[in-house]
């Protein structure tokens, strides 16, 4: 017997990333092959740019939980080579070129830091609720200057960056929000850290921005959510295939209909690109290794 939701019940909190809700934001069936199909369909291959941001990203990382007298920058490059990850690159004279690249990156990028200065938090993970959502993420670096808190977010695209990245990014917000919630500090400042340049782009938020940031994340969590729902409601009468035959069900056209693909240059570096015709015929493919800089 199907239990009736009991009126006056509180709904039930949307538990996501920055991530989800940008997702959600830049393409709503990309967000139901993300998050909902299940089985999820395959990806594409490795992107050969993800490789070098994860890499950098884990050898900072790692930096920071060395000792302190073991900060220097010669341990970063050691630590980006020992953890180079080689996927998605043209052949292994490109990963090569792109491993001394990117340890060059921190290289540099450690030689301008202090290592005394210890930051409050290195992958972080930080969340905050509201009446509307259960909101998580982890943060690259949280520092601590003076009585504030810092979001520090590192960037290893080749699109230089400016002042408006920082400003508009919804993560960074949250993040801040979170940050301060979780540790009882106030946050309000954010920074891109681009390491192919080596700029620090930086926003310094108030509390009033702040809350139009929450409050935007609440208005994607309340559409994506209402999605969702509907979505699991269809899926929960619906049949699964058995055995060997994994492929997911048909999903009927009202309910891909809530999931519309948002077409545009975008779709070239879908994962999910080969099960979206819309995708295939709004831009061309790319290879693997594309999104490197020249």
């Amino acid at each position: 017997m199907d239990q009736l939701p009991l009126e006056g019940m509180p709904r039930r909190l949307y538990a996501c990333t920055p991530s989800r809700l940008n997702t959600w934001l830049e393409c709503p069936r990309r967000y139901r092959f993300a998050y909902l199909d299940r089985p999820a369909p395959p990806k594409g291959p490795p992107w050969a740019h993800n490789s070098v941001g994860i890499s950098v990203h884990n050898a900072l990382a790692a930096w920071w939980r060395e000792p302190y007298e073991r900060r220097t920058p010669a341990v970063a490059g050691t630590l980006l080579t020992r953890g180079w990850i080689n996927e998605g690159f043209r052949d292994a004279e490109q990963s090569a070129t792109w491993r001394d690249r990117a340890r060059d990156m921190v290289t540099g990028y450690a030689a301008t830091l202090d290592p005394a200065a210890e930051p409050v938090g290195v992958e972080r993970t930080v969340a905050t609720r509201t009446s509307v959502l259960a909101l998580s993420g982890r943060i690259d670096r949280l520092d601590r200057r003076g009585e504030e808190l810092v979001v520090v977010d590192y960037k290893t695209g080749r699109r230089p960056l400016g002042t408006d990245d920082a400003r508009s990014s919804l993560a960074l917000a949250v993040y801040a929000i979170a940050s301060s919630r979780v540790m009882r500090r106030p946050c309000h400042r954010v920074e891109l850290h681009h390491l192919p340049t080596g700029s620090i782009v930086e926003w310094v938020h108030t509390d009033e921005s702040l809350a139009r940031h929450l409050s935007h994340a609440e208005e994607i969590a309340i559409e994506a959510s209402e999605a969702d729902d509907r979505y699991k409601e269809w899926s929960a009468t619906t049949a699964r295939p058995k055995g060997a035959d994994r492929s997911p069900p048909r999903i009927p056209e009202e309910i891909d209909a809530l999931f519309p693909p948002r077409t545009g240059p975008l779709c070239s570096w879908c994962d999910f690109r080969r099960h979206c015709p819309e995708g295939q015929a709004a831009s061309g493919g790319r290879q693997p290794w594309d999104g490197l800089a020249d």
